[in-house]
């Protein structure tokens, strides 16, 4: 192989592995562990949101993901995360609609709760109270409370 052309080989591989490098250095995980939950039956919704936007409805979340329940607690990973504010909402789907079911005043009806366990009176948690950081390194883990 020519000087020439192994010059350009490891280029090609340092330039690889600094974009590797870089690219992980900024993707994260988080972690929820979802404790109090009543039964195995359904399924248990985290719903991860980067924004106030929809928040706490599933529909408008980031990422999304739905775990079968165990005796008492469920663990949700998200991996790839970027460093900065965000909020998760989590749901107990009991019957399976893939929906937090409300009764005829909007009331839950099926165990839910947020990040930073904030369960504010007659209302619906906001973002900001919900918020919380991923760090840029290291991982970060909540513990979310379900209720209603």
């Amino acid at each position: 192989m020519s000087t020439q052309r192994r010059k350009s080989t490891f280029l090609y591989l340092l330039a690889i592995g600094g974009t590797f490098a870089i690219g992980s250095a900024h993707a994260q995980e988080l972690i929820i562990k979802v404790t109090m939950v009543k039964s195995t039956k359904g399924e248990v919704g985290c719903a991860l949101f980067n924004n106030a936007a929809g928040f706490p409805n599933a529909e408008a979340a980031l990422s999304v993901q739905r775990q079968a329940p165990g005796t008492d607690s469920v663990v949700c990973r998200f991996t790839d995360i970027k460093p900065g504010p965000y909020a998760v909402a989590v749901s107990h789907d009991l019957n399976g609609n893939r929906r937090t079911d409300t009764n005829f005043l909007g009331i839950p009806t099926e165990d839910w709760g947020v990040s930073n366990n904030v369960r504010p009176n007659l209302r619906a948690p906001t973002f900001d109270e919900a918020r919380f950081e991923v760090a840029a390194t290291g991982v970060t883990t909540l513990a979310i409370k379900l209720g209603r």
